[in-house]
């Protein structure tokens, strides 16, 4: 087991007289311990709000219970997405998968849309290397693809407590080899990827359109296959439908099983609010219950968002919990879509990180070739997603007239329907995008 894993469930139940389980879920729900060194406890919390939170008002406690543990006093760090990377970086050797310990089999709710995609799971995790090499898991973002690679995770770090576990976003994948690259550690690199004895990637489509990327993920595909070491990949589409990436891996990620996730049905919906709410400590009402899960139908994501608000809101307004209270919490998530629109400023900045470029590179006056295509497709997104008039679209981007904003759309328009690798640039960073809005 991960000494770090332990340490941190130790400190957890030894806070728990001390802070309520709000609290807890409020603040720590997404804290995963990453490294316990001989003076300093290494944690990771993706959202910066609750990093400062945890930094201001909780540290004092996690050292407090650090040197009950241990008689020893022990600094505390908090690492948000970027400093993980760099952090695993420098530490390439003994990079471990920070595992989310809520993601297991046992807190997965299983049902007709997930069930394949479950059950070749466990068969993964129980039999690394033996049922299904690549399993290849897709579905829209935010219906549990992610759960299942940590609940593989857990089973093989509980199974194998020797096997070198490495997780990587298919984006990060690209990051980590642009910078070895750059800083010379390409060997450092690849022994991590190389080693593994089980890879898991998430969104590996971010790799596809990436020659170089794709010709280092091809060799570490091909590496691990032969020496019958797991594989697992999580992406929003099959293979088949990546038409910007390589045959060869086309092929090799359809060698294994393909399973597919889809939205969850009602019972499904019902099962899952039910299950959350109980693990809140909440009790919701049947009508509450059904409530949300005719109204919340979008992902698993939303609908556990749902109930985390509803625990914040009844704790905080000291409320009663029934179908009006639950409606006045939960108004804003049951918007439609459109009124969900994402900022001119948001479009450019995913479009720039997709290309490489910095914003101000977008907005100028550069004119290479991919800086323009990349401006263009800003602006047809902008135009797509937004309410904005073709004057305003101009005005992002340094003052550039309607007719600048028109050309551009009309020419990408024009591309979608004769080149797919467009097509598909634009359908990734629309879901970027998208994340944004979960």
């Amino acid at each position: 087991m991960n000494a770090s894993y332990d340490v941190w469930k130790k400190v957890m139940e030894l806070l728990e007289p001390q802070l309520t389980a709000t609290t807890v879920t409020t603040w720590f729900d997404d804290t995963v311990p990453v490294d316990l060194t001989d003076t300093t406890f290494v944690l990771y919390t993706p959202s910066d709000y609750k990093r400062e939170i945890i930094s201001r008002r909780y540290t004092p406690l996690l050292k407090d219970a650090l040197h009950e543990l241990f008689s020893a006093d022990f600094e505390v760090q908090l690492l948000n997405d970027a400093e993980l990377q760099q952090y695993n970086a420098g530490n390439p050797a003994d990079a471990a998968m920070v595992v989310k310990e809520e993601y297991t089999f046992e807190n997965f709710i299983v049902g007709s849309s997930n069930k394949f995609a479950h059950a070749a799971a466990r068969s993964v995790a129980d039999h690394p290397a033996q049922s299904y090499n690549p399993l290849f898991i897709y579905g829209e973002s935010g219906l549990g693809k992610t759960h299942l690679l940590h609940a593989i995770a857990h089973t093989v770090r509980n199974n194998h407590p020797d096997y070198k576990i490495v997780y990587v976003k298919g984006d990060d994948f690209t990051n980590e080899l642009v910078r070895s690259i750059r800083e010379g550690t390409n060997a450092e690199f690849r022994d991590k990827y190389r080693q593994a004895d089980l890879l898991l990637v998430d969104d590996i489509q971010f790799i596809a359109g990436k020659i170089q990327t794709q010709e280092e993920f091809f060799h570490t595909f091909n590496s691990l296959y032969e020496e019958t070491r797991q594989i697992v990949l999580t992406s929003d589409r099959p293979p088949k439908e990546m038409t910007r990436l390589e045959d060869r891996l086309k092929t090799r990620f359809e060698w294994g099983l393909l399973a597919d996730v889809q939205p969850p049905d009602y019972e499904t919906r019902l099962a899952i609010i039910k299950t959350k709410a109980i693990r809140l400590g909440m009790d919701l009402p049947d009508a509450v219950l059904e409530y949300i899960a005719e109204n919340v139908t979008a992902n698993v994501r939303q609908i556990e968002g749902t109930v985390n608000k509803i625990l914040a809101f009844r704790d905080l307004m000291d409320d009663s919990i029934n179908v009006n209270t639950v409606s006045r919490a939960v108004k804003d998530m049951f918007k439609d879509q459109s009124d969900l629109l994402p900022s001119a400023a948001l479009i450019i900045e995913e479009v720039s990180k997709f290309y490489g470029l910095e914003g101000t590179e977008l907005r100028g006056q550069q004119r290479n070739r991919t800086t323009v295509l990349a401006r263009q497709i800003a602006m047809y997104l902008i135009r797509r997603m937004t309410n904005l008039s073709l004057s305003d679209i101009g005005k992002e981007f340094n003052g550039r007239d309607h007719t600048t904003a028109m050309h551009s759309i009309s020419r990408i328009e024009e591309m979608l329907k004769k080149d797919s690798q467009i097509s598909e640039v634009v359908k990734d960073i629309t879901a970027n995008i998208n994340a944004h809005n979960y």
